[in-house]
């Protein structure tokens, strides 16, 4: 972007530049001299304007301080008007070889009309782009601002309905059935966590503990019963805060590409502590050599969303490795929470 808009800029210079030599030059003139007496202007306006643009316009005409905004610019083109002739003087006594070399007054009076009405002219139409430009981000958040709401309206019906067709969907099913009541509690309270307490930006670790434990008691459901899980969750410092749902995807990923062996056990470990205010995670799983193909080839979305938010949330504040053999896969996460 910043390679882009550098090239934007030499090429407005530049037309500006081939601009003034066509239509400014004087056959009078050899085209040498009249590029040169150009390029002369062309480097004081195109100073001046950066200066105007990059630390006059801030720091004076933003803050309200115009005296001073006036002030700075009426020195600023004095001084290189002033330079301008000079250089000009320098030029015809000793490269020119003018016959009639105009004397300073007057090499200063062209300098500041033109070098004025350039960068001012340049500046004015810059701030007005920029306006523009303002105008349309501002109009853009304007819109952002209204679906934002509108999905937020909708995402507070939606859940009321969601809950009363479980709530209808339990009162339906057989009471005799408890395991299938049981199933669709905690669905529901894992539902409830993440349509609920998951707006904030972080939550409450033990709050974040008992929905992994939640979560790893609904996917054990789903599993046979050769599937051993060992979910090991340690000393929980109190106090500690964490953004919701960081942990879910490599729970997640080790159900998911769990073995299915036959003649053997099929394991899931995680464990979960706490040490000064930092938090371990370990997420082991055996696998197959055929899930393990899976496992590599997919899309990984899930993961790379999860790298994503360690990286925008945890910035050099948490440590994600992974361990990969032929028959199990293991992902390690330290997580700095101070």
């Amino acid at each position: 972007m910043k390679k882009k808009k550098t090239i934007y800029h030499v090429l407005f210079w530049a037309s500006i530049y081939l601009l003034w030599v066509l239509v400014f030059r004087s056959y009078s003139f050899s085209l040498t001299k009249t590029m040169t007496i150009e390029f002369c202007y062309l480097l004081f306006i195109t100073v001046d304007y950066y200066v105007i643009a990059n630390l006059i316009v801030p720091h004076f005409l933003l803050k309200k301080r115009y005296a001073l905004f006036v002030s700075a610019i009426i020195v600023v083109i004095a001084l290189s008007a002033w330079l301008r002739a000079l250089v000009a003087l320098q030029m015809n006594l000793h490269f020119f070889n003018t016959v009639q070399i105009p004397d300073f007054a007057t090499l200063y009076l062209n300098s500041i009309t033109n070098i004025s009405l350039w960068v001012l002219l340049v500046t004015i139409v810059k701030m007005l782009i920029d306006r523009a430009q303002t105008q349309q981000q501002v109009e853009l958040l304007e819109k952002n601002r209204v679906k934002n709401e509108l999905d937020y309206l909708k995402a507070q019906i939606n859940p009321h309905a969601l809950f009363n067709s479980l709530n209808t969907i339990y009162g339906h099913i057989d009471k005799s059935n408890q395991v299938a009541r049981n199933i669709l509690l905690q669905f529901s309270e894992l539902l409830r966590y993440q349509l609920y307490d998951c707006d904030a930006e972080k939550v409450s670790l033990e709050k974040e503990m008992e929905y992994v434990k939640n979560y790893v008691a609904f996917q054990r459901l789903r599993k046979d019963e050769k599937l051993v899980v060992t979910l090991d969750i340690g000393t929980i410092e109190t106090g500690l805060e964490i953004a919701p749902l960081l942990l879910v995807v490599l729970i997640e990923n080790a159900f998911k590409f769990t073995s299915n062996f036959s003649d053997k056990e099929n394991t899931i470990q995680i464990k979960i502590f706490t040490k000064n205010n930092s938090l371990h995670c370990s997420f082991f799983n055996t696998k197959e050599l055929q899930q393990a193909y899976t496992a590599k080839n997919a899309n990984g979305i899930g993961i790379t969303n999860l790298k994503r938010r360690l990286e925008l949330l945890y910035p050099e504040k948490y440590k994600l490795s992974s361990n990969t053999e032929n028959e199990f896969y293991e992902t390690n996460l330290i997580l700095d929470l101070t």
